[in-house]
């Protein structure tokens, strides 16, 4: 996604006269002079962009690296002259414009037109590498990655699974020499702005020093990490059962093949193998979906209509004409979904592939939660365009989602009779959980690395090692065939090549429990929080409305006070959540030998 960069654009993009200063210029004319001046560039940027993830072409690699080293350029002089005002008297929206100017984007160029150039030119290549990678077997089959996700969706053969996660990792070593030196540059930009390296950039995004934040990600993690430990336990179990222990050990991390993504990010499509009680209401609503005939379209507009069932408006009717929905036959695209806010508010857009599935129909709740959140704050000058802070952005959609309850499926006429008992509980709380607590040490290790790398604790020569060593300490995940130094596993995830940071998922899947459960207490539900749906319900929709209102024009605790009435990230909305699951978990694996 390029929503920072396109965002840091918008606000940078008046700096014309080669980066030159204006010294009579108050800063709250400085400011004023970015919100006048940034917003064509900025359109012409995400066009580039835009253009690039839905045509890949060298064509269009030549107009977005041209796009993103003018962006860089604009950043460098913005900066610069952004820290004239430290120190000066301002107001205080002045003062917060200034302080998210000087926090830069994820990745700034030196003040040096031929860096900028490399760099701009990096960023595009891996990118697009990514987006057309495809895996050809011995017999001349070739695949793209979702065709390549789906077999290990579905498929239950142990060496097909190992053939497909093997094949998608070959295409991201061609880009492993041009990550690191992305790295050297990227570092560069960030001492440029004052920062130790890039890493000390990322996690100083936050409203807080570098420090505090690493500490306060930390305790998040520790909250969950027990029930982590009890759904890891059983999984490996149940696939042991289902492999043989000599292919999944009880006293070893899980295999990274065997859990229905490419990535061992979510484990949802496992469900059938970890299913507590086989036949109890079923969650799984893709059969619903294809019945019932739903398109892209259709499912996009079902989307759609949770949150204008809560009062937020319509999305514009450009949204259908300009988003691109479904694969086309004809070209390469960045797959990928992302969410696009272009035309300043005015343009926005979704880029999905996307597939009638229950897993694309939740995928299109979350892309559509970063459009929301666009057309809110949509009047807000540029500068303040963005979430409170990016973890905000990311849990808005999820947050609607964990509303989508089975009565609520009911009503929509995608499940049959909600069934209500404690069987029924535990089965939809499994499917959960394999998707939302699954991640959150993925979540959580991927930035772990990119800041091991930034800071050279993990050099170019220990990537691959590096790697494996945190997805074994964090996620008991291990590579199911031996890797080297000349594999680069970490960038056969987009966020990688892509240069997303990837915290902010992390943050997201603590806090959409924190705004589902304020949200539910702001509509008057009663009884379990697992049960609750805002659907409908103008009070949670004012509520929610509010906040994504506020934007970044205020530091992130004010924004979570206005829609929780607390300042600070808490898991323990998640426990209370998952209450009957966890219970179930520790009665499964009392006889068990857990962890790895």
């Amino acid at each position: 996604m390029k929503l920072k960069l396109l965002t840091m654009l918008a606000a940078v993009l008046i700096l014309t006269g080669c980066g030159q200063s204006a010294p009579t210029e108050t800063a709250a004319e400085f400011v004023a002079r970015m919100e006048r001046e940034g917003a064509e560039l900025s359109k012409e940027a995400g066009a580039a962009y835009w253009v690039r993830s839905t045509y890949i072409t060298p064509d269009t690699a030549i107009l977005a690296a041209k796009a993103g080293e003018r962006g860089l350029a604009f950043e460098s002089a913005m900066v610069k002259q952004a820290k004239q005002y430290l120190g000066t008297d301002m107001d205080p929206a002045t003062a917060r414009a200034i302080e998210l100017m000087l926090r830069g984007s994820p990745a700034p160029a030196p003040d040096d037109e031929a860096l900028r150039a490399e760099l701009a030119q990096i960023l595009t290549d891996m990118e697009g590498q990514y987006g057309s990678g495809e895996y050809c077997n011995q017999a001349g089959e070739c695949r793209q990655l979702q065709e390549l996700e789906a077999v290990l969706a579905e498929s239950r053969d142990y060496d097909e699974l190992l053939d497909v996660w093997q094949g998608w990792r070959q295409v991201s070593p061609s880009y492993r020499s041009q990550y690191q030196r992305f790295v050297e540059i990227a570092n560069l930009g960030a001492a440029e702005m004052g920062y130790k390296n890039l890493a000390e950039l990322w996690q100083g995004g936050y409203d807080m020093e570098s420090n505090t934040f690493t500490i306060e990600s930390r305790r998040l993690w520790d909250q969950v990490k027990p029930f982590y430990d009890q759904l890891h336990c059983h999984v490996r179990a149940k696939l042991s059962e289902t492999y043989g222990a000599e292919k999944v050990a009880l006293d070893k991390p899980i295999p990274a093949h065997l859990l229905g993504n490419m990535w061992s990010q979510t484990w949802d499509n496992v469900y059938d193998i970890m299913e507590p009680y086989p036949g109890v209401a079923s969650v799984d609503i893709t059969a619903a979906l294809q019945e019932q005939g739903y398109d892209e379209v259709q499912m996009t507009q079902a989307a759609e209509g949770f949150f204008t069932s809560l009062g937020l408006p319509a999305l514009p009717e450009s949204f259908y004409r300009n988003s691109l929905l479904k694969k086309p036959q004809d070209r390469n695209v960045v797959c990928h979904a992302s969410a696009w806010d272009l035309g300043n508010g005015n343009d926005p857009r979704i880029k999905q592939c996307v597939e009638i599935t229950a897993e694309q129909f939740g995928t299109l709740h979350h892309e559509l939660g970063h459009i929301y959140y666009y057309l809110m704050y949509k009047d807000q000058p540029s500068v303040f365009k963005g979430g409170a802070h990016d973890g905000f952005h990311e849990a808005v959609g999820d947050t609607v989602q964990l509303s989508m309850t089975p009565a609520y499926l009911q009503t929509k006429g995608l499940m049959g009779d909600a069934e209500e008992s404690y069987e029924a509980t535990i089965n939809q709380q499994m499917k959960m959980a394999l998707e939302k607590i699954a991640f959150l040490p993925f979540g959580k290790m991927i930035d772990e690395w990119r800041w091991q790398v930034f800071s050279g604790d993990i050099s170019p020569e220990d990537y691959n090692a590096g790697w494996w060593k945190l997805r074994e300490q964090y996620q008991g995940i291990a590579a199911p065939v031996a890797r080297s130094e000349a594999d680069f596993d970490a960038g056969a995830k987009y966020h990688v090549p892509g240069n997303t940071p990837y915290t902010r998922y992390f943050l997201s899947f603590i806090i959409q429990f924190q705004f589902h459960k304020s949200l539910c207490e702001a509509a008057g539900q009663d009884g379990p929080l697992h049960e609750c749906s805002i659907y409908n319900n103008k009070a949670a929709g004012e509520k929610l409305g509010n906040m994504l209102a506020m934007g970044q024009s205020q530091p992130w605790p004010d924004a979570m006070e206005a829609i929780t009435g607390q300042r600070d990230m808490d898991a323990s909305a998640i426990i209370d959540y998952f209450a009957p699951l966890n219970s179930w978990l520790e009665e499964q694996n009392k006889d068990r030998s857990c962890g790895w």
